[in-house]
């Protein structure tokens, strides 16, 4: 596959459109911390909700949605479900102490609580999570721009399409902040979700066929397996091939999304820009509400490449479909784009994926660089400089993105090598590590609001054994430590169930003590 001429005028296209919104964004400057990581809490309704759902979509999404549908069913979508009760405890119980106390990361709310080391190491643990989950995700959506505008996965194609994506990420948002983020997310959303309906519309267009034959292909499967528009799927099965089910929907997809919406400061972060609770409450909630039909779109373009590919009894494909690139494994979705769709609409979809990457990159290296500076530097520096200057921070976030670009990077780069050298799944871990930290997270947030147990030394207990026991049951370190054991097969939400579990035991079972009593201890100390 070449990119032709009016592919590239496509491509340049979108980056014009992209300098001359982030020209307009970044006209007005930030003139402190607050205006530079929250917006001055002025950003509107509509806006937020679109920059948290482009920020809960990545180019592994826009990419391995499709295979959910082509592969799957519809039960996906119904663990929405999860993510809707998720929201509205979000809503209930988190939203409105983050506005009441004024934070600038969700994890001054331990510090209140627990005293300032409580929150220092839950931020690095969001730190630690965030620089391999999101290196990860740069990484595959380099591995996808490189096929698609070098047409090979050479190290050196690679190389530059990581460092297309950070410095393209890093000239949206850098001088403006987390408003620059945020207009620049509902850019890229409309991009990729403007490519994903244009594909969806093409690959109708192509079959042939009526809605009325595709229905029936769907709920009758050549293969005589359950229909492919099953929604609600009450199967009770607890390994990797029921994450899907209701009764996973019902219990770790909650967690997972409380975890998401409420406690990952690049998530949360977006909320929190809003005017004040009720308003942050409308804009999760919508972009909840957004989720579903966006997410819709991905798995019926599936469905068409299930017909396309897996039914010549109604469609003859030019070529079958072979899941791997230059012995790199490719979705169906990537393989179609690279062999079928015709110049210009190809185009936008190298754009797509350019825009979802961009749009979980610019929403952590902010996030990253306001938990830097707000939860560690800025205590620091007022400690020993008092009447330190509010735009020194600004300075100082704009550094803290430039030094998580490097480290997304760096980690993007170390997936492509350990990839080829190495038979250790550090992508597998990567790309899974957040929902290690999130164990801990909802063990000391759910002991926090919900208990008057706890000390600063069992948060710090709670988030490493959070983190291990999730890390213990992954398959990759179970076969390390008996072969045997690597046959349990443990769905990722009902490991988060566990872990989530321990976690709040251990940090229940440290004694009362107040975050004023611990700061004393901490002064006395120091």
């Amino acid at each position: 596959m070449q990119l032709t001429l009016l592919d590239w005028t496509v491509f340049f296209a979108y980056f014009a459109i992209l300098a001359l919104a982030g020209w307009w964004v970044n006209q007005r400057k930030a003139g402190n911390s607050n205006d530079y990581f929250l917006a001055a809490n002025s950003m509107p309704v509509w806006v937020v909700a679109i920059s948290v759902l482009a920020t809960s979509q990545s180019a592994a999404t826009f990419l391995g949605g499709p295979d959910m549908g082509f592969r799957g069913n519809l039960s996906y979508l119904a663990s929405n479900i999860g993510a809707l009760i998720a929201t509205v405890i979000v809503i209930k119980f988190l939203l409105p102490r983050y506005y009441q106390l004024k934070v600038t990361t969700v994890y001054e709310l331990l510090e209140q609580r627990f005293g300032a080391s409580a929150k220092d190491h839950a931020g690095k643990m969001y730190l630690f999570g965030r620089i391999f989950a999101s290196g990860a995700r740069l990484y595959m959506a380099a591995i996808a721009v490189a096929m698609l505008l070098f047409n090979n996965i050479q190290a050196s194609s690679v190389l530059a399409a990581i460092a297309l994506l950070t410095l393209i990420g890093l000239a949206c948002t850098v001088a403006g902040g987390i408003r620059s983020v945020i207009y620049t997310d509902a850019l890229q959303c409309a991009v990729y979700v403007l490519a994903a309906l244009l594909v969806l519309g093409y690959l109708y267009h192509s079959l042939g066929l009526d809605l009325a034959t595709l229905v029936q292909a769907l709920q009758q499967p050549a293969e005589g397996g359950p229909s492919k528009l099953l929604l609600f799927d009450w199967r009770f099965d607890v390994s990797s091939n029921g994450v899907f089910n209701m009764w996973s929907a019902l219990s770790g997809f909650i967690l997972l999304n409380i975890a998401a919406f409420g406690l990952d400061q690049d998530m949360t972060q977006r909320v929190l820009t809003c005017k004040d609770n009720k308003a942050g409450a409308r804009a999760l909630l919508s972009s909840m509400l957004m989720v579903i039909p966006t997410m819709l779109v991905f798995i019926l373009i599936g469905f068409l490449l299930y017909i396309f590919y897996q039914r010549p009894d109604l469609y003859q494909p030019a070529q079958g479909f072979a899941d791997s690139f230059a012995g790199e494994k490719v979705t169906v979705f990537m393989y179609y784009v690279l062999n079928e769709l015709p110049s210009g609409l190809r185009g936008l979809v190298v754009v797509g994926v350019i825009a979802a990457a961009l749009s979980t990159i610019t929403s952590g290296l902010n996030s990253m660089s306001s938990v830097l500076v707000a939860d560690m530097y800025k205590p620091w520096r007022l400690q020993r400089k008092p009447d330190t200057d509010a735009r020194h921070f600004v300075r100082a976030g704009q550094l803290g993105m430039l030094a998580t670009a490097l480290a997304l990077s760096l980690m993007a780069i170390l997936c492509f090598y350990w990839q080829q050298y190495s038979a250790m799944p550090l992508l597998a871990f990567a790309l899974s590590v957040m929902v290690f930290s999130y164990s801990g997270l909802l063990g000391v947030f759910f002991t926090a609001l919900f208990s008057q147990r706890g000390n600063r030394y069992s948060v710090t207990a709670a988030l490493l054994s959070g983190f291990c026991v999730t890390l213990l049951m992954q398959p990759y370190i179970l076969h390390q430590l008996s072969p045997p054991l690597a046959a349990l097969d443990l769905g990722f939400t009902w490991q988060l169930c566990i872990g989530t579990v321990i976690a709040t035991l251990v940090c229940m079972a440290g004694k009362t003590t107040t975050a004023k009593a611990q700061q004393g201890v901490t002064t006395c100390g120091s």
